[in-house]
Order: structure tokens, then C-alpha cells, then sequence
């Protein structure tokens, strides 16, 4: 259960911090290109089926997939590349289509057996996690997580623009269309294996910024270290405050919101001064 905590938390984290430098966009979480609604889709649909949890975790990667293949064609049909505002726009219609999408699934579902177990899923858990689904995890977060680690440098690029970008000799659509498909692989399979836990990929980029300055060589893999420990402590409280145990997605929302309000009240200050 420690592997899977630090394993999410950092793919959650990473996938934000590269969204973030990708999309020039503070705000941009791992699920800007809808990619968490898309699993969770494929994740209600396969227990609306009875599926055991292999079934749900392959479907909701599946889904996954196939909500940003959908948010990607979205944005290059209207200009043909990578443009960073379609891809962001792209994604708030996917999103809102998924989530109509899973209201509908939860309404058929039987409201005594199989609605108790979609809510509870929906809420982000991993209690329920064996090693065999362990394993399975590992392959797409080894896949997603090693290239963005390798890539990390050109982040930094992007940050003048596509055109500098290319005349310092980074294919900057190559790029994005690489780290898009890295972090929805990492955001996809961590939303199949726990369900929906937010503010984590938003939060974690945010605090390593505050502590180690914009520099991405090295915000992406303090990424992977705050947010493996952020989400272990944030997991055993879960299972400590109460006689029964929160689900993970309850709390982080709970300490996510006003964490990132203090991160932004120090933001604002520091530059007043």
C-alpha cells in the first residue's frame, strides 16, 4: 500500500508539473485534457458489468486513452498541430461529454449493489490494491514517468515560445505530442488503480516552485519526491483519524484547497516585495 501511495503521488505530481510547463498554465491539473473523466467512464461501465478489478483497471486505461486521442483530434481539426488553447479547449468539451456520460451510467446502475460501489470508487481509494495489481501499475507508470524525466530540460524551452524553441533546435510539437501522451499514460493508469484523487497534480508542482524555484531539471523530479511522500502521509491519515477509514480523495481535496490558498497568499507577498 506505501508502493502504490508513492508510486501515485508521484505520477499524479509529474503528470501535473508537465502539463503545467506544456501549457504554460498554472491552473493545468492531469486532467486539463480530460483524460481523468474519460477513465472514470470506462471504469463505472466495467463494474456496471461485474467486472473484477483487473477488468475495471484495463477499461479505464482503455477509456483513458481513447477521451485524449479524442481531446487531441478535437484541437488538431481545428488548426491542424498542437495549439496549446484548442488542446485546453478541446479538453473541457471532452470532459463535460465524460461526465454527462458517467451521470447516465450511474443512473442505471442498481441503486442497492452496484451504486454504493461506483460512489465509493469515484471517491479515490487505495485500499483495495493487491500486489498483482501492483504489477500491472508498474509497466505504464515505468513508460510514462522515465520519458518526462528524460525530456525535462526542454520544458524549460517552451517557456519562450515555439519559435525560440525551433531555432534552438527542439521540435516543440514533437515534444508536446510526446509528454501528452507520457503524462495521460501516467493519469490514466493511476486514475484506473485508485480512483479519482484530486489537487494532487495540482498542488505538489506549486509546492516544489515555492521551494525550488521554476527550474524544471529539477521541479520534475522533486515532483516525484514530494508527491510520493505528500500522498503516504495523506494515506495514513486517511486510516488514522477516523474508526473508519476517509477515502484518499476526500482528504486531499481537503488539505489540497486551502494549502494551495496559502501557496498563492505567499506567492502574491513575495512579489509585493
Amino acid at each position: 500500500r506505501v508502493i502504490v501511495a508513492v508510486l501515485i503521488g508521484a505520477g499524479l505530481s509529474v503528470a501535473g508539473a508537465s502539463f503545467q510547463s506544456l501549457f504554460s498554465n498554472p491552473l493545468a491539473t492531469p486532467d486539463t485534457l480530460g483524460v481523468a473523466a474519460g477513465t472514470c467512464v470506462g471504469a463505472v461501465a466495467a463494474l456496471l458489468l461485474d467486472g473484477n478489478l483487473l477488468g475495471v483497471q484495463a477499461m479505464a486505461l482503455a477509456a483513458g486513452l481513447v477521451t485524449v486521442l479524442f481531446t487531441t483530434s478535437i484541437a488538431r481539426a481545428r488548426t491542424g498541430g498542437f495549439n496549446v488553447i484548442t488542446l485546453v479547449l478541446g479538453g473541457v468539451i471532452v470532459s463535460a461529454l465524460a461526465n454527462a456520460v458517467l451521470s447516465l451510467l450511474k443512473l442505471t446502475a442498481d441503486p442497492t449493489s452496484q451504486l454504493p460501489e461506483i460512489t465509493y470508487w469515484l471517491m479515490g481509494s487505495i485500499a483495495k490494491v493487491t500486489w498483482s495489481d501492483l504489477r500491472v501499475f508498474a509497466i505504464p507508470f515505468v513508460l510514462g514517468v522515465v520519458p518526462l524525466l528524460a525530456l525535462r530540460w526542454r520544458f524549460n524551452i517552451l517557456a519562450f515560445g515555439d519559435e525560440e524553441a525551433e531555432s534552438l533546435g527542439v521540435n516543440a510539437a514533437a515534444l508536446r505530442l510526446v509528454s501528452i501522451v507520457c503524462a495521460t499514460l501516467l493519469t490514466a493508469s493511476c486514475v484506473a488503480i485508485s480512483g479519482v484523487i484530486g489537487w494532487v497534480g495540482l498542488i505538489m508542482p506549486h509546492v516544489v516552485r515555492f521551494i525550488a524555484g521554476p527550474d524544471n531539471r529539477i521541479v520534475v523530479p522533486l515532483s516525484v519526491i514530494l508527491g510520493g511522500a505528500f500522498l503516504i502521509a495523506v494515506d495514513t491519515a486517511c486510516r488514522s483519524l477516523m474508526p473508519s477509514e476517509i477515502p484518499l480523495g476526500i482528504l486531499t481535496s481537503i488539505i489540497g484547497a486551502p494549502l494551495f490558498f496559502l501557496i498563492l497568499l505567499r506567492t502574491q507577498q513575495g512579489g509585493r516585495q
